[in-house]
């Protein structure tokens, strides 16, 4: 482990004025404590998590119709058997719109396009009429409505609307193909689906409104697909699609937010499909909104006055994240297309030109940022920007420092990491904390999260398994099509025998220095390139139609802090690896997946490990490549086919 730098240091102002200081003094003046600093708090938050949770709740100015009788019951159970805020009756929506005033709750902007601006009042009354629109359809609590849409204020209306009804929201980015979002919404059986006409990306024009017809198409029960004329304004309709404004015209009447328990199935998340389908994972309301509202108050810093920008999709839970900014009050930045175009420092002109405080990436963008020797810092007026945040996959050493040489010296970056699986964060940062290289600044409140060995033993100093030992509110409820929870123990609970904890699947170094944690990557199959989740069976089931291949295997392998995906495939008996084979392989991979499922490299290989039962083993190469011992070999079928691996990564 190389030694870690300082690079920050919050000022006394800076620590003063931040919300996490205040929220200490409130718990100390409500239970008559003395915490002194960010680390005793975190032990407090995870040792009285009844009382923590409840100071949240109260902090963060949770609106209920009816109070909670108990914070928690089955702490010890973990979920799904843990219950959280028992008796408390709310809705989410009416949490995102307590604001109704001249302030702007969106800022909009598509590449090139000018801003759009979008106030708080006229943003509840677009939801007011959507949600009227749905209750004309008769929509009901628990229906699932879904987005196929780009990254428009629209959108996040959509949700909005939705979710005031009580109805279950789920959604997939513009850039994701048909095959790729029907596997996700195909199996929840939405009655609405919103999208829109087309997307542009870099300039370009892409087709949207025939990639989601094949989608509705195979969804039975579906009454409605609702079409925003997003790049056209001149298109036909088939039976069943309804232009947005045709929808909402002529909506008279109150909005009124259904008020339902804190366990209302709110969001439907979805893995990556390592091993078939994305598994869907259920996410209550009332877990989802108090962990993203400690998240941005008190890890994140956030006030009503800030600016809040994510470089995000609705594929991506950090959607679902930063539009919860608007129960606060902040201005979200909605940025649609490609950050780098039309030049890879576009998004910092727009940071200047709308005075944006907060901004938020991945880990591969600031890497490109660094291999494109941009420095924004010189370029553009940032005086605004107090904090960018990071997430998606581990950012390297030097990509922290990048970011104090090149965009600002002062701000309190803040590297993040969790999961879609909790809609949130394990490790975040405190503005009240010093930053060092490579390292994110803290374990999160209210997560008692641990470095494990393979014997089940807490390890500081060294890589282990990260573990959450205690539940949290945001932890799914269930996953959908799985009535004997077995798909979710499996996922997360069956790692260590004999011991229920949370194992994540990623590989951290918890510094017990500092109290800092440091990624390295994913320790299962799960792909990340540019932070975003890909399930290896999601390529599997496009490349193994092809009658050239017999079988094939995708690695992430860690190269300059992010992930790049490397494709091993077994060809048929005469067949060759050409160009033109490579080409067809990203050909379809790009068009019927997205473009983040193609391969950095694709490469032959005589044989592809399974074990006994018939499973590919991605674990075994995975490690292989990111140089890791292989600790499976026995449960292997043929152990032999590891020796190419072991070649080419020499």
């Amino acid at each position: 482990m190389s030694e870690r730098k300082l690079l920050w240091t919050p000022s006394e102002k800076t620590i003063q004025q931040a919300n996490m200081t205040k929220f200490i003094e409130f718990v100390n003046e409500k239970y008559n404590l003395d915490i002194k600093d960010y680390h005793k708090l975190h032990e407090w938050s995870v040792t009285e998590i009844e009382n923590f949770w409840a100071a949240v709740w109260e902090f963060v100015g949770i609106i209920s119709s009816k109070p909670y009788d108990r914070v928690v019951e089955n702490l010890e159970a973990f979920p799904p058997e843990t219950k959280w805020f028992v008796g408390a009756r709310l809705n989410f929506a009416e949490n995102l719109l307590r604001f109704k005033d001249a302030n702007y709750a969106f800022i909009f902007k598509l590449e090139t396009d000018d801003s759009i601006k979008m106030s708080y009042e006229e943003l509840y009354d677009h939801v007011r009429k959507l949600h009227l629109a749905l209750k004309n359809l008769d929509i009901k609590s628990g229906d699932r409505i879904v987005g196929y849409m780009p990254n428009t204020i629209e959108t996040v209306i959509a949700m909005l609307a939705a979710t005031s009804l009580g109805a279950t929201w789920a959604s997939c980015g513009a850039e994701l193909g048909a095959d790729a979002a029907l596997d996700r919404l195909g199996q929840i059986e939405p009655v609405v689906i919103f999208t829109a006409d087309s997307y542009i990306y870099k300039g370009n024009k892409f087709d949207l409104l025939s990639k989601a017809r094949k989608v509705a198409e195979a969804i039975p029960n579906l009454k409605k697909m609702v079409v925003l004329p997003y790049v056209e304004t001149d298109f036909a309709l088939n039976e069943n699609e309804v232009l947005w404004n045709d929808f909402t015209d002529g909506m008279k009447g109150e909005m009124e937010f259904v008020q339902l328990p804190f366990d209302h199935p709110l969001y439907i998340m979805f893995s990556s499909g390592t091993t078939g389908k994305p598994k869907c994972m259920v996410q209550g309301a009332g877990g989802v909104l108090i962990n993203h509202l400690k998240e941005l108050v008190l890890h994140t810093d956030l006030k009503r006055e800030d600016r809040i920008l994510y470089l995000t999709s609705p594929s991506w839970m950090m959607w679902n994240w930063v539009v919860s900014s608007l129960a606060v009050g902040a201005t979200v930045a909605l940025y649609d297309g490609n950050p780098l175009y039309p030049s890879s420092e576009s998004v910092f002109k727009f940071i200047q030109d709308e005075r944006i405080t907060i901004f938020g990436c991945s880990a591969s963008y600031i890497h490109t940022l660094k291999k494109l020797g941009a420095e924004p810092g010189k370029k553009f007026d940032l005086s605004s920007l107090r904090e960018i945040s990071q997430t998606g996959s581990a950012l390297s050493e030097e990509g922290f420092e990048y970011v104090y040489e090149h965009i600002k010296k002062d701000l309190h970056f803040n590297s993040i990491s969790g999961g879609t699986d909790i809609n949130g964060c394990f490790a975040a940062g405190s503005p009240t904390l010093p930053v060092y290289s490579g390292e994110l600044q803290s374990l999160a409140l209210g997560m008692k999260v641990k470095a494990y060995d393979y014997d089940m033993n807490p390890i500081y100093d060294e890589q282990g398994e990260l573990v959450c030992e205690l539940p949290s509110p945001s932890m799914p409820l269930y996953f959908w099509n799985d009535p004997d929870n077995e798909k979710y123990m499996n996922a997360y609970f069956n790692f260590f025998p004999n011991r229920k904890v949370w194992r994540h699947g990623d590989y951290v170094l918890i510094h017990k220095d500092t109290g800092g944690i440091t990624f390295y990557g994913r320790s299962d199959a799960v792909l990340k390139p540019s932070g975003v989740r890909i399930g290896t069976a999601e390529i599997y089931n496009i490349v193994e139609e092809m009658p050239e291949i017999v079988d094939s295997l995708a690695i992430g392998k860690l190269v300059d802090g992010d992930q790049k995906i490397i494709l091993f495939v077994q060809l048929a008996e005469g067949v060759e690896l050409t160009d033109e084979l490579k080409n067809r392989i990203k050909s379809e991979l790009r068009s019927r997946a997205s473009p983040r499922h193609v391969p950095s490299e694709i490469v032959q290989v005589p044989d592809i490990p399974y074990t006994f039962s018939g499973k590919k083993v991605e674990s075994a190469v995975t490690n292989i490549l990111n140089g890791r011992p292989v600790t499976n070999r026995g449960a292997l079928r043929n152990p032999e086919s590891l020796t190419f691996f072991e070649e080419y990564a020499r």
